[in-house]
């Protein structure tokens, strides 16, 4: 589990949701705080570039880990179909990677 509180102005907080197949786009405020789940693909990143922002992550162990962005994209539920639209490519490069991975198609 990771916590994100804003201290300091707006900063966009996206996250991809594997079982529902969306990606989820949260406008953080001043003051608001944000739990990501354990495996969450998720960054942060602040939409106004010329504003600083100040933000205070914590884990909740002392081991938090790291999720794979590749397992967490490829070896999903989500279709091969919408994988190629979103990478711009064909459902056939979608599997090569898939199997250059090491996943199963």
């Amino acid at each position: 589990m990771e916590q994100l509180i804003l201290d300091e102005m707006v900063m966009d907080v996206p996250n991809a949701c594997a079982t529902n197949l969306r990606v989820v786009k949260l406008d953080e405020k001043q003051g608001d705080m944000f739990v990501f789940p354990k495996g969450l693909v998720h960054f942060q990143y602040n939409s106004a570039a010329k504003t600083p922002v100040l933000a205070i992550s914590a884990f909740g162990s002392a081991s938090a880990g790291t999720v794979s962005v590749p397992t967490a994209i490829f070896n999903t539920s989500i279709s091969d179909n919408i994988l190629a639209k979103s990478f711009k490519t064909d459902v056939a490069t979608i599997h090569k990677i898939k199997l250059g991975l090491g996943f199963k198609d």
